[in-house]
Order: C-alpha cells, then structure tokens, then sequence
C-alpha cells in the first residue's frame, strides 16, 4: 500500500464543518466530523 495517506475531500470537509457548527447534531457525529477535518490537507498558500 504506497502512499497510504488519505485526505478528505474539499465536499466531505464542508459537510463536516457544517455538522460541528449545528447545535442539534449528537456528540457521536461531532466526533465523526472532527476526524474527517483532522484527516484534511492544509490549505495550500
């Protein structure tokens, strides 16, 4: 498995961002989206 990095996409980031900003989302699914976003690739300058 080279390279066995994996990101997510620009699409799933957005998702998540919005699921962490939404107060009514259960705690579980926070946690699903703070693990997509650390998984993200730093924004290129």
């Amino acid at each position: 498995m080279p390279g066995g990095k994996k990101t997510t996409s620009a699409k799933a980031a957005t998702a998540a961002s919005n699921v962490l900003r939404d107060g009514k989302t259960s705690k579980t699914s926070k946690t699903a989206a703070a693990s997509a976003l650390s998984q993200r690739e730093p924004k290129k300058k």
